[in-house]
């Protein structure tokens, strides 16, 4: 998303280590943000698969729910007013993810949601960051102090070669699984690690103070299996782990089930129960949950070697003029030395192996729906 013309761009405070690296910077949510270094978006996407890229994602929104009573639970429940998850059910030390969801049941934002015993720490988007926050306060500040953690820079290690590069600095990482999450001492750096990401891969995202930032980056690029990764790269990776990125394949006029993510709303939130409801568009939603919903978001391969991009029209034939759907993420999958995609499709056109076809330069080109992800991901569990 590029900012408002005119606006200047803001830097995360890792712009001047960017810069210094020979990367090229674009503008994106705002921010003057690294796509690609020296080595290229090809070579950072295949490093991250074997070894570990570390990514500036400081642009991303990071709060705490602080519950004014000093019961964590409070705030767990609070925020169950405006998301369909089961808040109230993460564990101490433990990270999910979860939606903000409007009266129509499409999708304000995508956020994760920790619990750091005391208090929860959420990371929302960078784009909406700005409204999550005004959303969050104008809805749960009776139960909640909202503090935005606007001091804080965050980075995310992704790779095989991850957990043996921040153990060094942080004994304790070796012992994470995937989604657990709290305070940890990265060298001498307080920080907030969680054992997630957004490749796919087995890795950390670490929160650590702005002023901290670039002392504890320089100390994981020392490492010869690390090398810093641009935004190109992590879309292709995250592409390729079939993760929607928001406003793309899902938006406001998306609700969970047509988006595919009808694995991220517990049962206690879906039936029975008091807690079941209670989140906006929780009609629509649940509904589709009974019966499903007209539409849902599939992958997609295109035969051949072209690409289909985002945007492109999806048609049931090769001959017919009227679109069924449109493809939402769409590049080349370099870990598959093929193109791949995501898009939209009617649900009785979703099954996997279906054959579909794409406006590409006014030509028609196959696709089959595929499961996803495309590249099986290697998560700790």
């Amino acid at each position: 998303m590029l900012a408002p013309e005119n606006s200047p761009l803001k830097q995360t405070p890792l712009h001047a280590l960017h810069v210094a690296r020979g990367a090229k910077m674009v503008p994106f949510a705002g921010y003057d943000m690294p796509v690609q270094y020296a080595a290229g978006v090809l070579k950072e996407h295949l490093h991250t698969r074997s070894h570990a890229g570390l990514f500036d994602v400081s642009h991303m929104g990071q709060l705490a729910l602080k519950p004014k009573s000093g019961k964590v639970a409070d705030a767990a429940l609070a925020l169950e007013k405006l998301v369909p998850q089961d808040t109230l059910g993460i564990a101490p030390g433990r990270q999910r993810y979860a939606q903000f969801t409007n009266n129509d049941g499409g999708l304000l934002d995508d956020l994760m949601v920790a619990n750091f015993g005391d208090h929860l720490f959420l990371v929302v988007n960078a784009a909406c960051k700005v409204e999550d926050e005004a959303h969050l306060r104008a809805h749960l500040s009776d139960a909640c102090e909202i503090v935005s953690l606007a001091d804080r820079a965050l980075i995310a290690l992704q790779g095989p070669k991850a957990e043996s590069v921040l153990e060094k600095l942080c004994a304790d990482v070796s012992s994470m699984k995937f989604m657990d999450a709290g305070p940890r001492r990265v060298g001498d750096i307080d920080c907030f690690v969680s054992r997630s990401g957004y490749t796919g891969e087995d890795g950390f995202e670490i929160s650590v103070p702005s002023d901290k930032a670039e002392a504890l980056v320089a100390a994981l690029l020392d490492s010869p299996d690390v090398l810093p990764i641009g935004l190109g790269a992590r879309d292709s990776l995250r592409l390729e782990a079939g993760l929607c990125l928001y406003g793309h394949d899902i938006d406001t006029m998306t609700t969970p089930v047509e988006g595919a993510l009808e694995w991220s709303v517990q049962k206690v939130r879906r039936s029975g129960g008091d807690r079941a409801g209670g989140f906006p568009g929780a009609d629509k939603i649940l509904a589709q949950f009974a019966q499903g919903a007209s539409r849902r978001r599939v992958g997609l391969r295109p035969d051949g070697r072209a690409p289909v991009r985002e945007g492109a029209a999806l048609f049931a034939d090769a001959a017919s003029s009227d679109p069924i759907g449109k493809v939402t993420s769409g590049g080349f999958g370099p870990s598959l030395n093929a193109p791949v995609a995501m898009g939209y499709l009617p649900s009785t056109l979703s099954a996997v192996g279906t054959t579909v076809f794409a406006e590409v330069r006014g030509q028609r080109l196959p696709l089959k729906v595929a499961a996803t992800p495309f590249v099986p991901n290697t998560y700790k569990r």
